[in-house]
């Protein structure tokens, strides 16, 4: 009797899945910049918007509006910052769904590769853009006469928060995105949803300002901690209006860490999940 090998190949060391994993992640990646970069219309409003949010509201409501103790310049960056970084974490949300509607995504899930690498290489493209909004923004701030009054590393602290933030809005909207039935209707749902986070908040004028119901959420929104203490790195808060007394408000970065931490743990196995069951429409 003749025997026979029939033993499988041994499992892949833990090592070795981690390296296919980063591969599989970067090559998704690439494959996102690559599309940033042949779809012009992408950079374009990247660069153009952060610009115009920073001189309409230097320039023409600065004169109107009053920040006791501070120069409006100072206190608005931080917000201009915050609101353009969370309304970038949508592209996740729309590509995902372009994806599904054009057939793309089942036939990422026929090859050999991490059910997770898609979705981090959307996300990962998401933190590109916010990044490059990031660098316009702060350009186009220094010129109009904002200015970083803390140090080097507290002012990456800020940049690096800002971006951590959006990037776990992202997969929040990946997973959106593989809900909907449309682009159309991921861009809708985050217009609704991101808006009032972003404008019900401290990002444009102080909370204590707002009606008592609006001042509440507004303290305890998770856009004005983030803005808070994108103020607090940047040396943007002193002499600066009161903050108020809730918890939040107090601590504003450890409440975006702590909110940064729970998005991620909830989201990214439901996106993994997500990812592994769906099906294109």
């Amino acid at each position: 009797m003749i025997a026979t090998n029939s033993s499988e190949p041994p499992a892949p060391t833990v090592a070795v899945r981690w390296a296919r994993w980063f591969t599989d992640g970067w090559i998704t990646t690439r494959r996102n910049l690559i599309k940033i970069k042949r779809v012009p219309d992408v950079l374009v409003f990247t660069t153009l918007q952060p610009i115009m949010f920073v001189l309409l509201f230097t320039y023409i409501y600065a004169g109107v509006i009053d920040i006791p103790g501070s120069s409006y310049k100072e206190f608005i960056m931080a917000g201009i910052f915050a609101q353009t970084v969370v309304f970038g974490s949508t592209f996740s949300g729309s590509a995902m769904a372009q994806d599904l509607r054009d057939g793309i995504i089942d036939r990422f899930r026929t090859l050999p590769m991490s059910p997770s690498a898609v979705l981090i290489g959307r996300t990962n493209g998401d933190l590109l853009i916010n990044a490059i909004s990031m660098v316009v923004m702060m350009a186009t701030g220094l010129i109009v006469g904002w200015r970083v009054r803390s140090s080097f590393l507290e002012g990456a602290a800020a940049v690096a928060l800002l971006l951590l933030f959006a990037y776990a809005l992202s997969w929040m909207m990946a997973y959106l995105g593989m809900l909907v039935r449309s682009p159309e209707v991921i861009n809708n749902v985050s217009f609704l949803v991101l808006f009032p986070l972003t404008f019900i908040s401290n990002a444009f004028v102080p909370s204590a300002t707002l009606p008592t119901p609006l001042r509440v959420f507004a303290e305890l929104n998770p856009v004005s901690a983030l803005v808070q203490a994108a103020r607090q790195l940047f040396g943007n808060v002193r002499p600066g209006p009161p903050v108020s007394d809730v918890w939040t408000q107090q601590h504003p970065i450890a409440t975006v860490l702590i909110g940064i931490v729970i998005v991620l743990s909830i989201f990214v196995p439901l996106s993994v999940n997500r990812f592994k069951n769906i099906s294109s429409r």
